[in-house]
């Protein structure tokens, strides 16, 4: 089976930032929330480029929506 991302790498940086213990499979929940929450950016900042008339998504476009995606994930 191939390996979608690197798991070792994602609890190092997650034990990093925890103090508190997390069960054994925590790394593929924050793995998976991450996935969702880039596609969701990127859907937005398709369309706020589609309504400015761009047919590429540029910077200022992700900038636009990172803010109101960022609150939507936040819990």
């Amino acid at each position: 089976m191939a390996k979608i991302y690197p798991r070792a790498t994602l609890k190092k940086i997650v034990k990093g930032h925890q103090t508190c213990k997390l069960s054994k499979n925590a790394d593929i929940l924050i793995y998976l929330d991450y996935i969702l929450f880039i596609n969701e950016l990127v859907k937005t900042a398709n369309l706020e480029a589609h309504e400015a008339g761009d047919k590429v998504v540029r910077a200022r476009h992700l900038q636009r929506v990172a803010e109101t995606t960022l609150q939507k994930f936040r819990g």
